[in-house]
């Protein structure tokens, strides 16, 4: 029979590694200490919100929306937006340090720029889908994906170009109406 003083022992090593290993695995962001001052990011998101036009025989997909946000490394932000065929000013604005340095580190961290150029399908009977394009220049490296919502592809869309997707969209949201 096993004493209990063995066991009380033996579980010491399992109570700490646990106490260690539980902050690091409910942590759910990337740590910002990821982003090197020297790195040098730019970002140009796009948001194409299509639909498909059908004329008898022929059919065409159309953009109803277009919406741009482009990042320079310095935090500046431009956003534009077309819509309906026509273009609306343009937004100027400045990121602030804490946000640039999130995303940088996302992009870092993640080896989002490595992710390969890949190509969705979209199903046949979609009529009406967003579809989404990120251009990032990391340090010179750069990396262009297009994809489009999920529900419209039978294709996986990696979580990585989901979360992309998810801090560029807080941010684009501060402009759109």
């Amino acid at each position: 029979m096993v004493k209990p003083i063995y066991i009380a022992l033996g579980a010491i090593p399992v109570i700490v590694a646990l106490l260690l290993s539980t902050p690091l695995l409910l942590k759910n962001e990337i740590p910002t200490s990821a982003a090197n001052y020297t790195d040098n990011v730019e970002i140009e998101y796009t948001k194409h919100q299509l639909k498909k036009i059908s004329y008898g025989v022929t059919e065409r997909v159309g953009a109803q929306k277009t919406e741009i946000l482009y990042i320079k490394n310095n935090g500046d932000i431009k956003y534009s937006v077309t819509e309906q065929g026509y273009l609306r000013p343009d937004v100027s604005s400045k990121l602030d340090e804490n946000k640039l340095n999130k995303i940088k580190a996302l992009i870092k961290e993640t080896g989002f720029i490595s992710i390969p150029s890949e190509s969705f399908k979209i199903m046949e009977n979609a009529t009406e889908y967003q579809k989404s394009n990120v251009k990032v220049t990391l340090n010179g490296r750069v990396n262009q994906i297009h994809w489009p919502q999920q529900n419209v592809t039978e294709d996986f869309i990696p979580p990585i170009i989901t979360m992309v997707e998810s801090e560029l969209d807080l941010i684009m949201s501060e402009f759109s109406e």
